[in-house]
C-alpha cells in the first residue's frame, strides 16, 4: 500500500504540473493574465497620441485650410470695401464732390420775388425785400437800379451802407435794400408820385446787367419821392437796410 500511495502521489503531482505547464501557454494563468493588462492601455496610449497631436497641429496651423482661407478671403474684401466707402455709384468719391466748386448764379427777376413797401420808420422810406425762389444759392451784387414810371435818371445809393462782401442768398431766404424816398424836411425838388417800379439788377461789374428786372406792386395810391431819392446797398438784413 505504501508503493501504491506513492505512486499515487507522484501522478498526481506531474497531472498538476501538465495543467500549470499549459495554463502558462495559453495565457490563462494568473501571472500572463495580469501582465496582459498592463500592457494594452501602455500600447494604445503609445500609438495613437503622436499621430493624433500631429494631425491636429497641422490642421490648426495651416491658413491655408478651407475655413481659414475663406474667412480671410470674406475679410480682405470687406476691408477693400471699407477703403471705398466714399465712393458714389459712378466711381466718384464724395470728397471730390463736396470738393468740387459750388455754382453761383446773380439774383435777378428770374429766380426771385421782388416786394417794394413803404414803411412807417423811418419817415419817407420804403423796404425792398429779394426771396430766393431757385434751387441754389444765388448773389446780389451792388445796389438796385430802381425807375419809377418813366423816369430819366437813376437814384445814387448811399455809399455808408457798402456792405464788405456780396450778398448770398440761399434758396428761401431773402435779402433787402433801402429807399430814402424823399427829404423828411421837404428840402428835395421835384417831387412827384410814382406808380410803377422797375427793380434792376447789376451784374459782377458795376453798371453791367444782372438779369430780367422784377416788376413788385406798389400801393395803389402810389409812391411819392423827390430828388433827394436815395438807394441802399443789398443788405443781408433788414435792419441794415433801413439804418440810412
Amino acid at each position: 500500500m505504501r508503493t501504491s500511495r506513492i505512486r499515487l502521489l507522484a501522478a498526481t503531482g506531474a497531472t498538476l504540473a501538465a495543467l500549470a505547464l499549459t495554463a502558462c501557454e495559453d495565457g490563462t494563468g494568473t501571472e500572463d493574465e495580469g501582465a496582459g493588462s498592463t500592457s494594452r492601455p501602455t500600447a494604445t496610449a503609445t500609438t495613437d497620441t503622436p499621430s493624433d497631436a500631429g494631425k491636429d497641429d497641422s490642421a490648426s496651423s495651416d491658413p491655408t485650410a478651407a475655413g481659414g482661407g475663406s474667412q480671410e478671403a470674406g475679410d480682405g474684401k470687406d476691408t477693400g470695401s471699407g477703403g471705398k466707402g466714399g465712393n458714389t455709384d459712378d466711381g466718384k468719391t464724395d470728397e471730390g464732390a463736396d470738393d468740387g466748386p459750388e455754382t453761383r448764379v446773380a439774383c435777378n427777376g428770374s429766380n426771385t420775388t421782388v416786394t417794394a413797401r413803404p414803411v412807417s420808420r423811418p419817415l419817407n422810406h420804403m423796404l425792398i425785400t429779394v426771396k430766393n425762389t431757385g434751387s441754389g444759392p444765388c448773389d446780389l451784387t451792388y445796389y438796385p437800379v430802381l425807375r419809377f414810371d418813366e423816369m430819366q435818371w437813376v437814384p445814387q445809393p448811399i455809399e455808408e451802407t457798402k456792405p464788405q462782401a456780396v450778398v448770398g442768398i440761399d434758396p428761401g431766404e431773402s435779402a433787402y435794400a433801402g429807399v430814402l424816398l424823399s427829404a423828411a424836411d421837404g428840402s428835395g425838388d421835384g417831387g412827384t408820385t410814382g406808380h410803377k417800379l422797375a427793380v434792376g439788377f447789376q451784374g459782377r461789374t458795376p453798371n453791367s446787367s444782372g438779369g430780367p428786372s422784377a416788376i413788385p406792386s406798389l400801393p395803389a395810391k402810389g409812391v411819392y419821392y423827390d430828388s433827394t431819392l436815395a438807394v441802399s446797398y443789398w443788405q443781408q438784413s433788414m435792419d441794415d437796410a433801413l439804418t440810412y
